[in-house]
C-alpha cells in the first residue's frame, strides 16, 4: 500500500465522519432546545471537532503533493495552484448559499494566504508556525474554523517531513491517552460551570480533546490497515471523490431537513448519515471503475488546467485489471 492510497483511505474516513457531524448539526439547528439525547452525547464527545481537523490536515498534505505533481508539468506550479484555489473559492462561495458552515471557501482563502507563502519557508519553520497557530486558535478562540490555518500548515509540514510507519504506534498511544484525558476533563468542566469559568483558557480543553482524538483516529486506522491489509480499502474510492461526497452530503441534509422535527432523539439523523456514507462509498467504487476522477473533482481539474482532462478510463488490456 503506497502513501497516496493510505491518504485516500484517511480522507474517506474523514468524509464519513463529516457527513455524520454535519447531519447532526443540521438537526440541532432545527430543534436547538431539545433535551440532549444519547445520540447528542456520542456525537459531541466522540465525533464533533474530530473529523474536520483530519480533513484540514490532509488538505495541507494534498497541497504539497499537487505542487510536486504540477512541477513535473509546468514551470509555474504556484500559478497553477493559485488558479486551483480560485476555482475552489468560487465553488465554496456557491456552497455557502446553502450551507453557511461550509469549509471550502476558508480552505481556499487560507491556502492562498498561508500555504502558498509557506512554500518559500524551511519545513521546520512551517511546522513551528502550524503548531503555534493551532495552539493559539484553541487557547484564544476555542477552536472552530480558527484551527484551519494551523492545521493546513501542519499538514504541509507532515508532507515535507514524511514520517514513516515507525512513528504511528507511539503517536497513537500518546494521542489516545491525551484525548481520553482531555475529553474526561471537558465532561467534568461541562458539569461544573463554576470550575470552568475559574480556569484560565478552559475554552481550549474541548478543541484540544478533538485534535488529540483526531490524531488517535488517524494513526489507529493506519495501524489497523497494516494489520488487516485490504479490509479498509473500501474507504479509498470515497477518499478520491471527497469533494463530490462532501457536496452530496449537504444535498442529502437539505433534502431531509423537513423530516428533522419528527426525529426527537436524533437517532434517525445518525442512521441516515451512516446510510448516506455507505451509499457514497458504493457510488465511489462504481464510478471509479469507469472514470479516473470524481464528477466534481474532474470539473475542478479541468478548470485548474484550463483544458479538458480525460475522464473515462482506458480499457484494460486483456487478462489485466486496472488498479484503482
Amino acid at each position: 500500500m503506497n502513501r497516496v492510497r493510505e491518504l485516500d483511505m484517511l480522507r474517506g474516513f474523514a468524509v464519513c465522519g463529516i457527513t455524520l457531524v454535519n447531519a447532526w448539526q443540521h438537526a440541532v439547528e432545527e430543534l436547538p432546545h431539545r433535551t440532549p439525547s444519547t445520540a447528542d452525547w456520542l456525537v459531541e464527545n466522540l465525533a464533533q471537532s474530530r473529523f474536520f481537523p483530519i480533513f484540514s490536515f490532509l488538505f495541507g498534505i494534498g497541497f504539497v503533493l499537487f505542487l510536486r505533481s504540477a512541477a513535473d508539468r509546468t514551470a509555474r506550479p504556484r500559478a497553477v495552484m493559485l488558479r486551483r484555489l480560485a476555482v475552489l473559492a468560487a465553488l465554496g462561495a456557491l456552497h455557502t448559499l446553502v450551507n453557511s458552515g461550509e469549509v471550502l471557501l476558508p480552505y481556499a482563502a487560507w491556502g492562498a494566504a498561508a500555504l502558498l507563502p509557506a512554500t518559500f519557508l524551511p519545513r521546520a519553520a512551517v511546522l513551528a508556525a502550524g503548531a503555534a497557530a493551532t495552539l493559539a486558535a484553541a487557547l484564544l478562540h476555542g477552536g472552530g474554523s480558527w484551527l484551519i490555518p494551523g492545521l493546513l500548515l501542519l499538514g504541509m509540514a507532515a508532507a515535507r517531513y514524511a514520517p514513516g510507519p515507525a512513528a504511528w504506534w507511539p503517536v497513537f498511544a500518546a494521542s489516545a491517552a491525551l484525548g481520553a484525558l482531555l475529553t474526561g476533563g471537558w465532561l467534568y468542566l461541562w458539569a461544573h460551570p463554576d470550575v470552568y469559568y475559574g480556569i484560565p483558557f478552559a475554552i481550549a480543553v474541548y478543541p484540544l480533546a478533538g485534535l488529540a482524538a483526531a490524531t488517535a483516529y488517524c494513526t489507529g486506522l493506519l495501524l489497523a490497515h497494516r494489520r488487516w491489509l485490504g479490509r479498509l480499502a473500501f474507504l479509498e474510492p470515497l477518499g478520491r471523490i471527497a469533494l463530490t461526497a462532501y457536496l452530496a452530503g449537504t444535498a442529502v441534509s437539505l433534502a431531509t431537513r423537513p423530516l428533522l422535527p419528527y426525529d426527537t432523539g436524533r437517532a434517525g439523523v445518525l442512521a441516515l448519515a451512516v446510510l448516506t456514507a455507505a451509499a457514497l462509498a458504493w457510488f465511489a467504487d462504481r464510478w471509479l471503475a469507469r472514470f479516473t476522477y470524481g464528477p466534481v473533482e474532474w470539473v475542478w481539474r479541468c478548470l485548474t488546467w484550463g483544458e479538458r482532462v480525460p475522464l473515462r478510463r482506458p480499457p484494460a488490456p486483456a487478462g489485466r485489471t486496472l488498479e484503482r
